[in-house]
């Protein structure tokens, strides 16, 4: 049997919004940048942290990554 997997589509729509400027991720390490990707695993990495926080939790105590750091989210900030 093959294998195959599925992506929440709502999680893959937020993807697209603008990230939160504290979310910070091991990508931009090395390119400087957060850039969208076209791999939804790699979005929501554990190699994401919250640069308020300095940890895989933001400071409204949930996990952070590409997909749930965007508007709407209580400690999201855009500038």
């Amino acid at each position: 049997m093959p294998f195959e997997k599925n992506y929440d589509k709502q999680e893959l729509d937020a993807i697209t919004l603008p990230a939160c400027i504290h979310l910070r991720n091991k990508a931009m390490c090395v390119t400087g940048q957060l850039e969208d990707t076209d791999h939804p695993d790699e979005a929501g990495s554990k190699n994401t942290w919250c640069n308020l926080t300095q940890h895989i939790i933001g400071p409204d105590k949930i996990e952070v990554n590409r997909a749930r750091c965007v508007a709407g989210r209580e400690c999201h900030c855009d500038s």
